[in-house]
């Protein structure tokens, strides 16, 4: 009788207390909400689990869009062509202020006319039971409309697309064009007031804060800004490993724009012109704290009046981070001989690859798969780029260096160790010492492939048995561009010099789908969005092990190659290879970035 009467006086809660979704507890108290507010703010059920319960937007309002036989629409959202965003932006744009803050507001997008009734409009609602849609179609001109059910996280991508957020200090810049020249004479001295006055005067504050900005909503990782002449200063935006220009500050002096850095940032002296300097900025852009680390050189100009110095500033947007190892692109053999190695309670794990490969993003990666409340997690890093949750990170200063902190984690309990880096054979030894004694330790070195880094150690002055049994697993890693899913043309034909080039029996890859780049706005006509890594996974088997204790006077790294091969690792263009018949990436780019065997 209870259920009957529910039903009849709210058919979303019988059917959301029915599946399980909320308890009789919860219905209870939205049920009181919804009496008390019904005067004023006039909400339904779905609507007030939402607002004052937390409940996940999409769970609710999939059940009352299959409630109210609202049709959902199932966007992928990657896959809509640019000429369609197009269509969508242009039918936004054409509404006048009012009608767009409404959209805006009530997460509508006036989707399509029908193609069976033209004068129908399709509505895209996250809230279907919107009571604003009527006057939304009326404001629309729609002299028909229906309304569909779309999922909010699909909403929040596509509404990204379609109106970014603007960046206020890019609009700035443009209101404010002719503010942003210096106007010196060529032979007058670097005056330190006068250079303050045209900055504080001077739009470049916006600038600077527009490329950070910019930077974190394209996905770059580096900002770099480079003074070109006594009134060129080159802003340039590395997006997939290339660098690209983003800006050219032309009249002004370049340490107008180098000031406003060391201004803005943590640890750097704006008045040191002569040396090295490394420092920070932290911003919340989009409602998310991102970190930025600045490095700051001089460098020789042409000009002997300007104390010209390269800035380049890593931006560190903890959104990046992977969790899950299987987003980090490892595959067969090498994917289970990495999780094999994190899984032993002691040993080492090396990442090698030179900088920019990635080696932080998998180590991270790897202690998250072996963190947890029953384990002591330190890490010694310098600089700390991404925050671990569950790790203790030590602060490398003046006060305590990353030699100092290495010999001091052996006093302090650890489980598992986290080494940046493996600098010199005493850091080296340290590690191999902790992965000795009971403890899983996790490191990097800067070698081309992984049976180089068992010689890098062997040279650094490290034994051979320590090296062989300390060692669970080394990855050598790089990075390479993903083609572009929109303009990626099928390859009908390889060209014989490029089969000659990478060594393919072309017998073995007649079945295979082969992609190359074109370019397409969608890709800024690089025909490549995005990057992946590939990786060669040297697992320490006992015959491996072997071969390493019997060395001589130096390892014999091709032994080692072709022990490897047998115990099933795949070399990094071998392993580079396995996406491009995957049509992930193309021949050109994994030759370009590995080396022959």
């Amino acid at each position: 009788m209870i259920d009957t009467q529910l039903e009849m006086t709210d058919k979303i809660g019988y059917l959301l207390l029915k599946k399980g979704i909320i308890d009789a507890k919860i219905l209870e108290d939205a049920l009181k909400i919804k009496a008390s507010d019904q005067a004023k703010l006039k909400r339904n059920l779905a609507q007030i689990l939402v607002d004052e319960f937390n409940f996940d937007h999409d769970t609710i309002f999939r059940e009352v869009a299959v409630l109210y036989a609202f049709k959902e629409l199932n966007l992928h959202i990657e896959n809509l062509p640019e000429e369609r965003i197009a269509e969508l932006r242009k039918m936004i744009q054409a509404q006048n202020e009012d009608t767009k803050q409404m959209l805006l507001e009530h997460r509508v997008i006036p989707y399509k006319f029908d193609e069976r009734q033209r004068d129908k409009l399709i509505l895209a609602a996250v809230d279907p039971t919107d009571r604003s849609l009527s006057k939304i179609a009326f404001n629309l001109n729609a002299k028909k409309y229906e309304i569909n059910y779309l999922r909010k996280r699909d909403y929040d991508k596509l509404i990204d697309i379609l109106l970014p957020p603007e960046n206020e200090f890019l609009k700035m810049i443009e209101e404010a064009d002719e503010e942003m020249y210096v106007h010196e004479e060529p032979d007058a001295q670097l005056d330190e007031e006068e250079l303050d006055a045209e900055i504080n005067k001077s739009a470049l504050i916006n600038l600077i804060e527009a490329a950070l900005i910019e930077g974190v909503r394209r996905g770059v990782s580096d900002v770099h800004i480079v003074p070109k002449s006594s009134t060129r200063t080159e802003i340039h935006f590395r997006v997939d490993g290339k660098l690209q220009l983003w800006h050219a500050q032309e009249g002004t002096l370049p340490e107008a724009l180098m000031a406003v850095v060391k201004d803005r940032s943590k640890g750097l002296d704006r008045f040191e012109r002569e040396r090295a300097q490394d420092g920070f900025i932290q911003r919340e852009i989009d409602g998310h704290i991102i970190r930025y680390r600045v490095s700051v050189l001089p460098m020789v100009g042409t000009e002997l009046r300007n104390k010209f110095e390269s800035i380049v500033i890593r931006i560190l947007d903890d959104r990046k981070v992977i969790k899950d190892l299987s987003k980090l692109g490892l595959v067969g053999y090498g994917k289970s001989a990495f999780e094999k190695a994190i899984r032993q309670p002691q040993g080492m794990v090396i990442l090698t690859g030179p900088t920019g490969s990635g080696k932080s993003t998998t180590l991270i990666a790897a202690l998250y798969q072996v963190v947890t409340p029953q384990v002591n997690v330190l890490t010694v890093e310098d600089p700390v780029e991404y925050v671990i949750e569950g790790a203790r990170q030590l602060k490398i200063g003046h006060k305590m260096n990353f030699e100092q902190a290495i010999r001091a984690i052996l006093r302090h309990d650890p489980d598992i160790v986290l080494v940046g880096e493996m600098r010199d054979k005493e850091t080296a030894e340290t590690a191999i010492k902790l992965a000795n004694t009971g403890h899983l330790t996790f490191s990097t070195l800067h070698t081309n492939d992984a049976p180089s880094a068992i010689s890098r150690l062997f040279k650094m002055g490290v034994e051979p048995f320590l090296i062989a049994y300390a060692i669970n697993l080394i990855v050598a890693q790089r990075l390479i561009r993903k083609l572009c899913s929109d303009c990626k043309k099928r390859v009908s034909k390889i060209d014989d010099k490029v089969i000659e080039s990478a060594g393919i029996k072309i017998e073995e890859w007649k079945d295979a789908e082969i992609y190359e780049a074109v370019g397409c706005p969608k890709c800024n006509n690089t025909g490549y969005k995005g990057r992946m890594a590939i990786h060669e996974a040297l697992y320490f088997t006992k015959e491996l092990r072997e071969i390493i204790v019997r060395s001589g006077e130096e390892v014999d790294e091709e032994k080692v190659r072709v022990q490897s091969k047998k115990d099933g690792t795949k070399n990094l263009r071998e392993s580079g290879f396995e996406k491009v018949r995957s049509g992930l990436t193309s021949i050109q780019e994994v030759l370009a970035a590995t080396t022959e065997d």
